[in-house]
């Protein structure tokens, strides 16, 4: 069932949302060589205290971590650990804030330092294929037109989409109805309605769409060791026109 959200509860999500996003803002500043990951995922634990919330990730399904942070090949649900950054890499973090018992969720592909052209290439595609698809994401259009929207810009720009791992509504939970997966067809799948909030995330890869779970249980991996990028926004979906970004810090 897709939860309709009332106009106090939106509230809510805007601001476990505002949340998320200063926490995202904060963490993608602190990408540099030499950095760990669990430096990183440490520095996301502190700064959400500091904002009165808690990581939506942290023991959720016994995950370890305050965030997922996800380097290079890593696709989704990597732990921060004492892995170095490298100038070169791409990091995408993805950050879970729970702020007065309603959930925000968003993720950005960060590079270390200059990144190789092709990579380059992939993260700019796969957030301009994010943003792109929020435009579709209309009171009365069906869901299956965003999803198919993802695959075939993806595969327009020569990359692919995993298909394992999707987007999903959120809320209360981190993961409520419906699935989000970045392809379908056109046409199908519930139409969407205005009080609906949803976490879109396209994650695409350089290389083949199929990936693995390491021996951790968690952390997600290009079968192909290609690298790979993550956005994410949790967006509310309005009575008319593009649906509101909630993760995205205010003006």
């Amino acid at each position: 069932m897709i939860i309709i959200k009332t106009d106090a509860q939106i509230e809510k999500m805007r601001l476990a949302g505002q949340a998320a996003a200063r926490v995202l803002e904060y963490l993608a500043g602190r990408v540099q060589p030499g950095v760990t990951t669990g430096e990183i995922d440490r520095a996301a634990g502190k700064m959400i205290a500091k904002l009165g919330g808690k990581s939506a990730f942290l023991g959720y399904r016994k995950f370890p971590g305050q965030t997922c942070i996800s380097v290079n090949e890593e696709v989704v649900h990597g732990i921060g650990g004492v892995r170095q950054l490298k100038y070169g890499d791409i990091v995408a973090i993805d950050v879970g804030v729970i702020l007065n018992g309603w959930i925000g969720d968003t993720a950005r592909t960060v590079p270390c330092g200059m990144i190789d052209p092709e990579t380059e290439r992939l993260c700019h595609t796969t957030e301009k294929i994010l943003y792109s698809a929020l435009k579709l994401a209309t009171a009365g259009r069906r869901l299956g037109d965003l999803c198919a929207h993802v695959e075939e810009q993806a595969i327009n720009a020569g990359f692919t989409v995993v298909k394992e791992f999707v987007g999903h509504g959120v809320g209360r939970q981190l993961h409520e109805d419906p699935q989000i997966p970045n392809f379908g067809i056109p046409g199908t799948g519930p139409k969407l309605k205005a009080g609906m909030t949803l976490a879109i995330e396209p994650m695409i890869n350089r290389g083949i769409s199929e990936v693995h779970i390491l021996q951790d249980g968690w952390t997600v991996v290009t079968a192909d060791r290609m690298p790979s990028a993550h956005f994410e926004h949790t967006v509310l979906i309005k009575p008319e026109g593009p649906p509101e970004i909630l993760t995205r810090i205010a003006d």
